[in-house]
């Protein structure tokens, strides 16, 4: 009995095999990165903040493979030293690096979140809330730094309104064809970190474009900046709009190197991780928009991100390169083997 109840404890759910296998994904790339991150960077204020990320990355990868053996599951492959050069030249500048560093928390603090409301073991639960202070106090390291740094793009700020008011129409309509109500504090603030985060990927891919090995992997970062550039640019014209600042770009701070730091499997697996998070961010934003202009580009730059995602998708399944997710058990095949 005891022996049941034990294989019982370290059962794991779905959701909690998705959370622990595409976070082992994440970080083992992300071991990758920073291991090449450390090798380039000058800045000795920076170079705590890389260190710290590689240590979590590490401790994470750790522990996650613990759970899984101890649920008997299969550990992933994930990334290795076999797509990482860290020898090659100097692909982004130290800002840059930083930069990075400030995106990937955030979509880490995202997915730790979620990742803690949908397991059910304690012991899980516990260990996604360590993940979630550790990352915090990761990120409020690297907005401090770069608070300091000239290119940093805060949110702009609003007034306060002299008293309290009610919406009279949903000017859904009117926004179409009159006048545009000025944009509410949450349009504000989802416009400016959507702009941030699609040119960052627009910068990331023309990084990738310069180096991809592939021929197909480097058309497809090529059409990425462009997309994602064009993407960027819309977020920051309705900001404009109301006289608004817009968050700095960051294709200034890729170097002319062509030797790729990176694997192609990398490079791949994190352009579709970054069309997955715009996806999210995208649809979240979506629902918390009220003017119908916004709505409308909401859904053009979320089918943008679609067909980037299928493209990426189908390039990464065409190389061997995508790992596949465990999965449910297929009964109608075994059905048709009995």
């Amino acid at each position: 009995m005891g022996i049941f109840k034990q294989k019982s404890a370290n059962k794991l759910t779905a959701a909690e095999v998705s959370a622990l296998w595409l976070q082992y994904m994440g970080d083992s790339m992300a071991i990758c990165v920073y291991k090449y991150f450390l090798i380039i960077v000058e800045n000795n204020k920076i170079k705590p903040i890389l260190e710290f990320s590689l240590q979590l990355s590490e401790s994470h990868i750790a522990k996650i493979t613990e759970f899984l053996k101890s649920a008997n599951f299969q550990v992933p492959i994930g990334f290795t030293e076999n797509d990482v050069n860290i020898n090659a030249p100097r692909l982004f500048s130290d800002q840059f690096l930083l930069f990075y560093s400030y995106i990937m928390t955030i979509h880490g603090l995202t997915a730790y979140s979620l990742a803690i409301t949908n397991t059910e073991r304690e012991d899980i639960q516990n260990y996604f809330f360590k993940c979630t202070e550790e990352s915090k106090e990761l990120f409020q390291k690297i907005v401090k730094l770069a608070k300091s740094d000239p290119k940093y793009s805060s949110v702009p700020s609003i007034p306060s309104p002299p008293w309290a008011e009610f919406m009279e129409t949903p000017g859904f309509i009117s926004n179409l064809i009159g006048e545009k109500r000025p944009l509410n504090s949450s349009e504000v603030s989802t416009l400016f970190f959507n702009s941030t985060k699609t040119g960052f990927i627009s910068s990331l891919s023309l990084a990738f474009s310069q180096v991809a090995v592939h021929e197909d992997v480097r058309n497809f970062m090529l059409k990425n900046v462009k997309l994602a550039g064009k993407d960027a640019e819309s977020f920051d014209t309705i900001l404009q709009e109301d006289h608004l600042p817009i968050p700095e770009k960051w294709d200034a701070e890729i170097t002319d190197s062509t030797v790729s730091p990176f694997s192609d499997k990398l490079i791949m697996f994190h352009a579709g991780f970054l069309v997955n998070a715009a996806l999210t961010y995208y649809g979240a934003s979506l629902g918390s928009s009220f003017r119908s202009d916004i709505i409308v580009n909401y859904t053009k730059v979320f089918t943008h991100a679609l067909e980037a995602g299928a493209i990426s998708y189908n390039i990464m399944v065409k190389h061997g390169w995508l790992e596949k997710q465990p999965e449910a058990i297929d009964r109608d095949h075994l059905m048709q083997d009995s």
